[in-house]
C-alpha cells in the first residue's frame, strides 16, 4: 500500500471518529463541542439532520473565508465542500449508530458518555491531522483568521470557537427558548479535547507517522 493510500484512510478513519465523538456529545445531551454547535443549534431549530447541516454550517464557513480574503480559490473551496460534505454524511451515520444504544438517562451514564466523546474526538483529530491532507472548512477559517488578524494560531482558535458558541447559543435562544447545543459539554469539551490531544500526540503520533511514511525506527 502506498503513502498516499494510508494518508487517505488516517484521514478517513479520523473524519469518522471525529463524527462519532460529535454523536456521542450529542447523545449526552450536556452540550457539543464549540466546532459543532452551530450545526448542532440549525438542526435542533431547523429540524434538519445534524449531518445537513453540518454542510450547510461548512458552507457558512468557506464563504466567511472569501469574505475575509477577498478572493475565491475555487479549488481549494471545492476540496473544502467535498470533505465538509463526507463529514455531515459520516455524522448523520454514526448518530444514527449511537441512537441505537439506550438513551443515556442518570447524569452518571450522560457523563460516561461525554468523557469518552472527548477521547474519540481527540483520537480523530489526532488522525485527520496527521495525514496533512486537506483541512475541513472550520479548521481552514481558523488559519485565515489568524493570518487576517495577526493572531497567534491558539488564540485565533479561542476567537472562532467562542464566535461560533454565541451564535449557536443566540440561535438557540431566539427559535427555542433554552441554550440547546450549548452546555456544560461544551465548555469541557472545549477545554479538555486540546489537553487529550496533547497527551496522545507523543504517544501516538511516530507510530502513526512511521506507519504512513514507513519510517524505520533508529536502532
Amino acid at each position: 500500500m502506498n503513502v498516499n493510500a494510508k494518508r487517505l484512510i488516517l484521514y478517513m478513519v479520523g473524519l469518522f471518529c471525529l463524527s462519532l465523538g460529535v454523536s456521542l456529545s450529542i447523545q449526552a445531551g450536556l452540550g457539543v463541542s464549540p466546532v459543532s454547535s452551530l450545526a448542532y443549534a440549525i438542526s435542533l431549530t431547523g429540524g434538519l439532520s445534524i449531518g445537513l447541516t453540518t454542510i450547510l454550517a461548512n458552507v457558512l464557513f468557506i464563504i466567511v473565508q472569501v469574505v475575509l480574503n477577498k478572493r475565491i480559490e475555487l479549488q481549494e473551496f471545492a476540496v473544502q465542500f467535498v470533505v465538509s460534505f463526507l463529514f455531515g454524511f459520516f455524522m448523520d451515520a454514526t448518530l444514527f449508530l449511537v441512537q441505537l444504544f439506550p438513551t443515556p438517562e442518570t447524569m452518571l451514564a450522560r457523563g460516561l458518555f461525554l468523557v469518552v466523546s472527548l477521547f474519540v474526538v481527540a483520537l480523530g483529530l489526532l488522525g485527520y491531522f496527521t495525514a496533512k491532507l486537506p483541512l475541513m472548512p472550520y479548521d481552514a477559517l481558523t488559519y485565515v483568521i489568524s493570518e487576517k488578524f495577526r493572531l497567534k494560531f491558539s488564540k485565533a482558535k479561542i476567537s472562532s470557537d467562542l464566535i461560533n458558541v454565541a451564535v449557536a447559543g443566540a440561535i438557540c435562544l431566539i427559535f427555542i427558548q433554552s441554550f440547546g447545543s450549548i452546555g456544560i459539554g461544551t465548555l469541557v469539551a472545549a477545554y479538555f479535547i486540546g489537553k487529550i490531544l496533547g497527551w496522545l500526540m507523543p504517544l501516538c503520533q511516530k507510530p502513526l507517522q512511521q506507519w504512513v511514511y514507513e519510517m524505520k525506527k533508529a536502532v
